[in-house]
């Protein structure tokens, strides 16, 4: 990926969070890489060099820097604007907490196993396997530094099946053993935020998520306590919680802002299964914390429609979801029908077919069901149609047979393979991409909220004018073609629309 020097100089410089995660800084003399908001006195200009990605750098023989810690550094949004096929990929490798070979990642893909390498060299420089090490060693450094984890455990919670390939990749990465990393004096670590810290036993653990600035964390709150799920999550003042398994872990997250240090605290309370870096990189779409704000703003405030609420609002961020089959079961339970309906008998839906455990506190929590667990549900009596239920049978039915794939899709394809199941039309299928799957450029078109914001007097894109007042809607038609110079970012351009009808919550 080509970067700009003048601007990537610039921001080291000035140590603008805003650039941090977009690329990092090589210093040719120590052999170290940073991230742009390092606090060690900035290297000359001629000593440097700039790289897109930390696996880039890391490919390129040099080393972390202990001071800034490149492993609590935001992903990089750029990764979002590269090949699809190579950001299908990315989203298939940090899906799983073991590798997976190049030639199945390919089959995966529906490509030969050489053009994959080639798309890698081509869009990030470097290849899936020194991508999959590099990020993997990084997580791993934050758990050696900042846990009590033994180095076992933290090898297989990185992804790493064999503590010897474990050993040796941190090695060539870090130049030094994990057992070197701990027992190294951490001296001012804490001045730049990020990583995990302190886990006193195997049930607790606490990570940091680090985010770019701006991040309005009240209002992703106002939106999950809208439609939190009875039994699985809540809000609570200014925390998120929720139960989860995954991995063979089972628990629950408590979930609070720390603006000060632009990093999301996660507290994480469980047993069994090795499912830190599962969860590290669930979180972050949940939160969409690699959000490009910058380029999304570029793109959207140019819509005098959308600027209004993008200045109320700025550092957009689209809501995700904890596990796509969920949301997409819970998209089609809210059908035709209200916000707090849908959620409603989702609640139903948990309580009927979804498992219970006592978390560390003695407390009873319930989980969302798995496909698996639904196969035999006739979803009667819930509050839904025949219609409905023959319809969450069919997807249930669909997900399990392989018709419905939530690993590997684009929005075409995707849209394309869940409309040919009955009662399913392009609303459920957008909406599904777009909060489920993570697409930023999902739009549905036929949203009556959108429809409404995109009104006859929005139409006229008069800046100063509410969206949508005098209870007029746009068609359908229309939406699509406003929204058409939104892309790729039209996910988030819905979000700010119906943004609009709440200003309250902007």
């Amino acid at each position: 990926m080509q970067l700009d020097p003048a601007i990537c100089s610039s921001a080291r410089l000035a140590r603008d969070h805003r650039f941090d995660g977009r690329f990092f800084t090589a210093v040719k003399t120590t052999g170290i890489f940073c991230r742009p908001i390092c606090p060690a006195r900035p290297p000359l200009e001629r000593n440097v060099t700039y790289y897109a990605t930390a696996a880039e750098a890391v490919d390129a023989g040099f080393r972390p820097c202990l001071r800034c810690r490149p492993d609590a550094a935001p992903g990089s949004p750029a990764w979002g604007l590269v090949s699809a096929t190579v950001q299908r990929a990315l989203q298939l490798m940090r899906s799983e907490r073991e590798a997976q070979s190049i030639e199945r990642l390919a089959e995966r893909l529906g490509v030969s196993s050489r053009y994959l390498r080639r798309l890698f060299t081509e869009h990030l420089g470097v290849s899936p396997l020194a991508v999959w090490q590099a990020e993997r060693a990084l997580f791993a450094f934050t758990l050696l530094r900042d846990t009590n984890l033994p180095i076992a455990a933290i090898a297989y919670e990185s992804g790493f099946n064999s503590l010897r390939r474990f050993n040796g990749v941190f090695r060539q990465i870090y130049r030094r053993t994990p057992s070197d990393v701990r027992r190294e004096p951490r001296h001012g670590e804490r001045e730049v935020p990020g990583g995990a810290t302190a886990v006193e036993s195997r049930r607790t653990a606490r990570l940091y998520l680090s985010y770019r600035p701006p991040f309005h964390w009240a209002q992703l709150l106002a939106f999950f306590r809208a439609r939190a799920l009875a039994g699985v999550e809540r809000v609570e003042g200014d925390v998120y919680l929720r139960s989860f398994a995954i991995d063979g872990m089972r628990g629950v997250l408590r979930v609070r802002d720390d603006a000060a240090g632009n990093r999301l605290v996660v507290d994480v309370s469980g047993e069994g299964g090795a499912a830190l870096y599962l969860l590290n990189q669930r979180l972050r779409r949940l939160f969409d914390l690699d959000a490009d704000t910058g380029a999304i703003t570029a793109v959207l405030g140019s819509d005098p429609l959308l600027a209004q609420q993008i200045a109320r609002s700025p550092g957009v961020r689209l809501p995700g979801a904890w596990d796509p089959f969920e949301y997409a079961l819970r998209a089609i339970l809210g059908q035709q029908i209200s916000v707090a309906a849908a959620t409603t008998i989702a609640g139903r839906v948990v309580a009927r077919y979804g498992q219970t455990f006592v978390d560390a506190d003695g407390a009873e929590q319930r989980l969302f069901p798995t496909a698996a667990q639904l196969a035999a549900a006739d979803f009667e009596g819930l509050g839904v149609t025949r219609a409905r239920a023959r319809t969450l049978r069919e997807f249930v039915a669909a997900t399990l047979d392989g018709r419905v794939n939530f690993a590997e899709p684009d929005l075409d394809s995707w849209c394309t393979a869940v409309t040919q199941l009955p009662g399913i039309g392009d609303w459920t299928a957008h909406y599904i991409a777009m909060r489920g799957l993570s697409m930023p450029d999902a739009f549905p078109a036929s949203d009556l909220g959108i429809l409404q914001a995109l009104g006859e007097h929005g139409q006229k894109a008069k800046p100063k004018q509410a969206l949508g007042e005098h209870g007029q809607k746009a068609k359908p038609k229309q939406a699509l073609a406003r929204a058409e110079s939104w892309r790729p970012w039209r996910a988030y351009g819905a979000l700010l629309l119906w943004q609009s009808l709440k200003p309250e919550n902007g």
